[in-house]
């Protein structure tokens, strides 16, 4: 039996990863930061673990004795500073692994991280690698991932409202689109043979690479609009719409400056689709599955 510390262990991956570890007789510790939100993963035997990522003694603490963990840096809205807030966290991580000594990491990175700026958010995913490679005997698995599935239910309120959905990415630009659960199955493969050595990365890409056309069609067959339109907004439009659903400045610029990467092609070099990167849930298995069924609730 081994030991494993989840973070994130109430989100898209790490709640898959936490009860498929468990169901595989491990120990797993589930971070997050509600007791709450962590009760169902307790009552299929996690530990857990309430207290904040950027805490350098909790993290040290929970990591003790650790076969490997799951590092991902959430999601989070009232920010002031983007990078700031990820670079608060990396020290805090690779402070705690040096503390503890832990020899595996299974990382949630993304397609893009190798530009350590230009890439808004993803920057940030690109220095997080940078900085585990510092860190004296840890072995490190980065999954760099598409572009997530579940980020199109954002759009929910503007497609009921218009008719359209966009951002300020072009829309014949092709990425590779995944749904969360194939990362999360992906960092289960990981953590349970943890054959992985030195510093390496995984793309993780999805059944296709699409793009926003594409996305809008499938879409919109899903929720029996098949005329729902893509819209390339311009810059500034994209940031203020965004501003006006809730987002900081902070991040409404840093997707701007992503989908800028991606619109000069620089973002997508180095990737290629290949069996390896391929994993099962399709777009349209989604859009008729998930998608449809929270839009029309």
């Amino acid at each position: 039996m081994s030991k494993y510390i989840i973070t994130g262990a109430t989100g898209h991956t790490g709640h898959i990863i936490a009860e498929n570890l468990l169901a595989a007789g491990h120990d797993v510790t589930a971070i997050g930061r509600s007791a709450d939100k962590l009760t169902p993963l307790v009552s299929k035997g996690a530990t857990p673990a309430v207290g904040d990522l950027a805490d350098t003694a909790f993290l040290t603490d929970t990591f003790r004795g650790a076969d490997a963990v799951y590092l991902v840096i959430p999601p989070k809205w009232d920010l002031t500073d983007w990078r700031a807030f990820q670079r608060t966290l990396i020290r805090a991580f690779t402070q705690a692994l040096h503390n503890t000594g832990v020899k595996k990491a299974v990382v949630l990175s993304s397609m893009g991280a190798h530009l350590p700026e230009g890439a808004g958010p993803v920057s940030g995913l690109a220095e997080l690698e940078l900085a585990l490679r510092d860190i004296p005997g840890l072995d490190a698995i980065s999954l760099r991932a598409g572009f997530f599935m579940e980020n199109f239910y954002a759009h929910i309120g503007l497609i009921k409202q218009a008719g359209i959905f966009g951002y300020s990415l072009r829309g014949d630009v092709s990425m590779p689109i995944v749904h969360t659960r194939d990362i999360a199955e992906v960092a289960t493969r990981h953590l349970l043979e943890l054959g992985f050595t030195g510093h390496t990365h995984q793309f993780v890409g999805g059944t296709a690479d699409l793009n926003m056309l594409q996305v809008a069609a499938t879409l919109g067959k899903a929720i029996g609009n098949p005329a729902l339109g893509y819209v390339q907004f311009p810059v500034a439009d994209a940031k203020a719409g965004m501003m006006q659903a809730g987002l900081p400045e902070t991040i409404a610029d840093g997707y701007n400056e992503l989908f800028g990467a991606l619109n000069q092609g620089i973002y997508q070099a180095g990737y290629e689709r290949t069996p390896a990167v391929t994993t099962p849930t399709s777009l349209e298995w989604f859009a008729e599955n998930e998608f449809k069924h929270v839009f029309l609730s």
